[in-house]
């Protein structure tokens, strides 16, 4: 057998063992491991096990990554974000289904601090949802709403995917992040349009709440959004003032997180050990899938397979579009039984070449993924994003019920992606600006 053949047929049984529920992390290793050993031998495979854990990780940007989920951690469990909703319903009080609109504002400011938008839909779902379902908004939409507002947390630096991203494409993160955040915006906006479209054509959907507030009102109302805007006014100070660096920005937004909490009084030995405990795991289980993806493009480059199928795909010639539209469609069908880190670092090592090959912009192409990931964590059969919801409301709805709610909001996505393909300078512009 040949060597392309055996990367194929690796590439193969990874797919296989992944539809079958094996943790990806050790999928990967496996495949990766057997397939060089069946190459070059058990002292090749040996010696990359040994080798490319430590060259990966190595990586100094990568520190960024538990900080950034330790800040995001910190902010949840001492409640720093509850304000941003607070504020964002008084604004948005006059609004056809403003709560819903003021939980997509609320997930926006979340996804500042967070990186993460699993965490993003857990924090928003436990303080929005209530109060929606409390004044009469339908289930579908109150869910809907928060599920999908919370894909916002990977889209908003600081995002852990873009990280991951521009480590691998060898991309600067801080421009990724300035990229991020065009995108981050474009997808609230079209967020906000679908509530008010749908409650405009059912006003059942959303009462209209009877309250009357003035100015003044509203200005208090933004006192409650102190300390996250001052944490994010720290981190992206500091980041595109040139002060410090995206690794060290997670640190510097971790500290004052943690500064901001213990002044008033709501950070404890407790939740500072819960955050800490939460930061580790979800490090350590991004770390092994990476390290796994790494062996796997080790994999594929000895191979040969990566560059037959990168070669092939653009022996097609097909046109730019089309192949655009090829790589949606791959994305969604992923997405819909892969979380959205292991799906890019698995697919990355033959799409990378091509998205070279064809001319395109590696870093508007990262911002484009990223929100093509994020779709994934919406659609069914797993929805992780989803699923978060349903732990959060139990039985007072139904999956079924969060899955319809969010089926608008997957309508606008398509429009969104469509958006950044035609006109990528929504997503480089800001990146060009500040160099």
């Amino acid at each position: 057998m040949s060597d392309v053949a055996i990367g194929l047929s690796g590439l193969g049984v990874l797919f296989v063992l992944i539809m079958l529920r094996f943790p990806i992390a050790v999928a990967l290793i496996g495949v990766s491991f057997v397939g060089l050993w069946l190459m070059r031998g058990w002292g090749v495979a040996w010696g990359s096990l040994g080798v490319i854990p430590y060259e990966f990780t190595a990586s100094w940007v990568l520190s960024s990554i538990p900080m950034f989920l330790f800040l995001g951690f910190v902010s949840f469990h001492t409640e720093l974000t509850k304000g941003l909703f607070h504020a964002a319903r008084v604004w948005t009080a006059s609004l056809p289904g403003g709560l819903a609109i003021a939980s997509v504002f609320g997930s926006a400011g979340f996804a500042a601090v967070s990186g993460s938008s699993l965490a993003c839909s857990a924090a928003m779902g436990r303080i929005a949802i209530p109060e929606m379902i409390k004044h009469k908004y339908h289930p579908e939409l109150a869910t809907g709403t928060v599920a999908v507002a919370g894909t916002i947390g990977a889209m908003i630096p600081p995002s852990i995917i873009l990280i991951l991203y521009g480590v691998i494409a060898q991309q600067s993160v801080a421009k990724l992040f300035l990229g991020g955040i065009s995108a981050g915006i474009i997808t609230a906006i079209g967020y906000v349009l679908v509530v008010l479209i749908r409650t405009r054509l059912n006003p059942s959907l959303a009462p209209v709440r009877d309250e009357r507030l003035s100015f003044s009102d509203r200005l208090r109302a933004l006192k409650d959004t102190w300390p996250i805007l001052l944490v994010m006014i720290g981190i992206f100070g500091g980041l595109f003032g040139g002060i410090f660096t995206p690794t060290e920005a997670g640190a510097v937004g971790a500290f004052l997180a943690c500064l901001i909490a213990l002044v008033r009084g709501d950070l404890t030995l407790a939740r500072l050990t819960l955050a800490a405990r939460e930061t580790l795991t979800a490090t350590a289980t991004l770390i092994v899938i990476a390290v796994g993806a790494s062996l796997l493009t080790r994999f594929l480059v000895l191979s040969g397979a990566g560059d037959y199928l990168s070669e092939t795909i653009l022996a097609l010639r097909a046109s730019p579009a089309v192949l655009m539209l090829g790589i949606v469609i791959v994305y969604l069908i992923l997405g819909m039984f892969l979380e959205p880190i292991g799906c890019m670092l698995l697919t990355l090592p033959i799409i990378l070449p091509v998205v070279d090959q064809a001319g395109w912009s590696l870093l508007w192409f990262g911002v484009v993924l990223c929100k093509l990931l994020e779709i994934g964590m919406i659609t069914p059969p797993i929805g992780m994003n989803v699923f978060v919801i349903k732990g959060v409301v139990g039985d007072l709805v139904k999956t079924g019920a969060i899955f319809r709610g969010v089926l608008w909001f997957l309508v606008m996505d398509l429009f969104v992606v469509l958006a950044l393909s035609i006109w990528p300078q929504i997503i480089l512009a800001l990146p060009a600006w500040f160099g």
